[in-house]
């Protein structure tokens, strides 16, 4: 049969962010690593946590997804 889920709702909370190494391969700026804990909200399950690292340029604020 079919399984349904529905993520009621996702938060996100910065556990502490530092100065990755390298920079930014489009502007060359200081790149920062966000560690991020998500936690999603199921509505018949409990909660699941996730931590992961987000990598963003301080300099042109973007995303850098495939960062070493």
């Amino acid at each position: 049969g079919m399984c349904l889920v529905f993520v009621c709702d996702e938060e996100e909370r910065v556990l502490g962010s530092q100065q990755a190494p390298g920079s930014c391969p489009y502007c060359g700026g200081v790149v920062m690593a966000t560690d991020v804990e998500s936690a999603w909200r199921l509505c018949f399950l409990p909660l699941y946590f996730k931590a992961k690292k987000k990598f963003y340029c301080t300099l042109c604020a973007r995303r850098l997804v495939a960062y070493p």
